[in-house]
């Protein structure tokens, strides 16, 4: 599964972890995406990996968007 969003191309993000001894090396987060099935402007069911703030702000537009 890739982890960006199909919609705001959001993906990993690298950065550090720094330890109580403030030791720092680099670690990556991935974003929180969830496969969705979203219907087109054609009408047609398309499954796409969407990350969590797209899904609450398509919610709020359009009703119910159906996760997987």
């Amino acid at each position: 599964m890739s982890k960006v969003c199909s919609v705001c191309g959001k993906g990993r993000q690298s950065g550090n972890k720094v330890s109580h001894s403030n030791r720092k090396y680099r670690r990556a987060w991935g974003a929180n995406v969830q496969k969705v099935s979203l219907v087109t402007p054609t009408g047609k069911l398309e499954k796409a990996y969407v990350c969590t703030r797209c899904l609450r702000t398509m919610n709020k537009a359009n009703g119910s968007v159906d996760a997987e």
